[in-house]
């Protein structure tokens, strides 16, 4: 199966809704609304249980396809990103609400590329990674 621009594409819109779905600083999320309840709700579970099995799939694939340095150096690029932009001023320490959406856009890039990474090195190398290998 080939990666093309538009399932990259697609694999981060996911991951973006994913993030933002799960938290996001408008006050439209997953966890204002279950910090708004005064009770449990079949929705707020149901809700939550969907949001846990997208993290699962993205976690897990990230996991898989970067490893935990390759999660760890991806972060750091990032994290020094947003350095760089509160170093040219496009971003602020104090306007936490700015920061916090920066920042999960870049999660959500972290996630689509660990979705993505496995398609990338095996188009570079010709090598295939495996989650499991069968023994007979």
């Amino acid at each position: 199966m080939n990666l093309t621009g538009t399932g990259i594409v697609l694999r981060f819109l996911f991951a973006l809704l994913l993030v933002l779905l799960t938290y996001n600083p408008s006050g439209y999320s997953y966890v204002h609304w279950l910090l708004t309840q005064s009770h449990i709700t079949p929705y707020i579970v149901i809700a939550g249980l969907l949001l846990l099995i997208g993290w699962g799939v993205y976690i897990k694939a990230t996991l898989n396809s970067l490893g935990l340095v390759g999660i760890i150096v991806l972060a750091a690029l990032f994290g020094s990103l947003i350095w760089l932009f509160i170093y040219w001023g496009w971003l602020s320490l104090t306007d936490i609400s700015a920061m916090a959406w920066a920042v999960e856009v870049l999660l959500a890039a972290l996630l689509a590329v660990g979705m993505c990474w496995s398609h990338f090195t095996r188009r570079m190398s010709g090598q295939v990674d495996v989650d499991e290998i069968e023994e007979k």
